[in-house]
This record gives structure tokens, C-alpha cells and sequence, in this order.
């Protein structure tokens, strides 16, 4: 994710492949699939239950979100429109000591096509600020991803990358005020979510303690391959509450 306030601002990636939308171990695959077949089934509870146990669904049509900074709401990535410039906001130092995702623009093309083409467990989305593009977020399934060999993981788990493109959004809030804004998204599109997670890097600062700020709690430090990891959790049964 993206970090959300200063360096969190900048970049709170998981960057390029630990976590990217192909992960294939074993136990995911069968996870998946049971999905699927729940999804395919005739029966009423398996049509009733079909929207919620998508695997992200489509931020792209959740309703926009007031916030203090302004009217917020997240959009579909079009490859060709909007590669261009989330690669020039992963090519910003502040971002690429994150996201590790510097470099050519085919860099972040790949990346992205990636989820665009998978199955639609991680989907990448722009975060509109007023009319106006300023953050990259990947929302994806937490319990299907490599992520959840590292921590204890639950059905329905939705994990949350945030990466804030523009300097001047940065370090002053902003970032705490959208990942609040997003986590409730997440809350009230997907009902069987009962909880929103995250994994900065531990060095970022800024970015767990925007996490914080947004109502999530830090529940545990985890080694992942490319970096040492805050877990960050915001449970619906304490929503409101932080």
C-alpha cells in the first residue's frame, strides 16, 4: 500500500511481486475455487450470496465519500489512459523506496496488467479527489493472497495498497483521511468483510501512524520476503469505536 501521510503519502507499496494478483500456492487455488463453485451454484443461497462473495467486486461503482479534504471516490485503472502517470508517481523517491516499482514505464504497465487480466482477487483503482486523480490503491483479497502465508488469516479478508501521487497531498492528513474513507468502502460494499488489513513496511513511520490514526490497530510485526511488515487491522466490530 500506498503509505498515508508524508512517506506514507508517498508509497506504503507492497510494490512488485510478493503480492501481485498471480500468486498460485496450492491452498489459495483450492480457497479460490471453492469460491467459484459457491458462485456458480443454483441454489438461493448461492445466488443470494453471490455479490458478497465475489472476490473484490467493482470499487470502481461504490458510491463517492464526502471527507473533510473534499469529495472522494474511487475509479476503474484504464491501462492506456492511466499508466503514464501512476508511473510517474512510482518513480518519485519518496514512492519507489516502497513500492519498488520505479523504472520504465513497462514496469508499471506489467504490474498493473497483471491485475487487470488475473481473476480479479486484487483490482487497481484511482482515488479521485474533487475531480482530480491524486492516489493509486490496489484493493485485494487478503485470504487469497501470499500475504496470508504470513499471518493469521480469516475468510474475507480485504487488504488495502495506497500510493499518493502528488507532493503537495502529502504530510498533511490527507492520507489518514482516504484510507479511512476507503476501509469504510470496503465495509459497507463487502459484507462478509469483517475486517480491512494493511502491511507497510515498519520503517515507514508516517505511514502506521496514518494507519493508526484512521482506526486501524497495529497487531503484529511479520517478516514477507521483501521487507519487515506492520500489520494494520481495522475490525467492522470496533468501527466506530477508534
Amino acid at each position: 500500500m500506498r503509505q498515508a501521510d508524508a512517506h506514507a503519502d508517498a508509497g506504503s507499496g507492497s510494490g512488485a511481486s510478493p503480492y501481485d494478483a498471480s500468486g498460485t500456492e496450492d491452498t489459495l487455488e483450492l480457497r479460490l475455487t471453492e469460491e467459484l463453485l459457491a458462485l456458480l451454484g443454483d441454489s438461493p443461497s448461492a445466488g443470494e450470496a453471490a455479490d458478497d462473495s465475489a472476490l473484490v467486486g467493482n470499487p470502481g461503482s461504490w458510491s463517492p465519500v464526502t471527507t473533510p479534504a473534499g469529495v472522494f471516490q474511487l475509479a476503474a485503472v484504464e491501462a492506456g489512459r492511466d499508466v503514464p502517470m501512476i508511473s510517474r508517481w512510482m518513480n518519485d523517491p519518496a514512492v519507489a523506496a516502497f513500492w519498488e516499482l520505479a523504472g520504465p514505464e513497462s514496469v508499471t504497465a506489467g504490474h498493473v496488467r497483471t491485475q487487470l487480466e488475473g481473476d480479479g482477487r486484487s483490482v487497481p483503482c484511482l482515488g479521485i479527489l474533487d475531480g482530480v486523480p491524486m492516489s493509486y490503491w490496489e484493493i485485494y483479497r487478503a485470504d487469497l493472497d501470499p500475504l496470508a502465508r504470513h499471518y493469521a488469516a480469516r475468510p474475507h479478508d480485504i487488504g488495502l495498497h495506497l500510493l499518493i501521487g502528488g507532493v503537495g497531498d502529502r504530510g498533511r492528513g490527507i492520507g489518514t483521511l482516504l484510507l479511512r474513507a476507503v476501509s469504510d468502502l470496503v465495509l459497507d460494499n463487502r459484507p462478509l468483510c469483517g475486517r480491512v488489513v494493511a502491511e507497510p513496511d515498519l520503517r515507514n513511520t508516517p505511514s502506521v501512524s496514518a494507519f493508526l490514526s484512521a482506526g486501524f490497530r497495529f497487531c503484529e510485526e511479520v517478516d514477507l520476503p521483501d521487507k519487515r511488515a506492520a500489520l494494520m487491522v481495522r475490525d467492522r466490530a470496533l468501527r466506530g469505536r477508534l
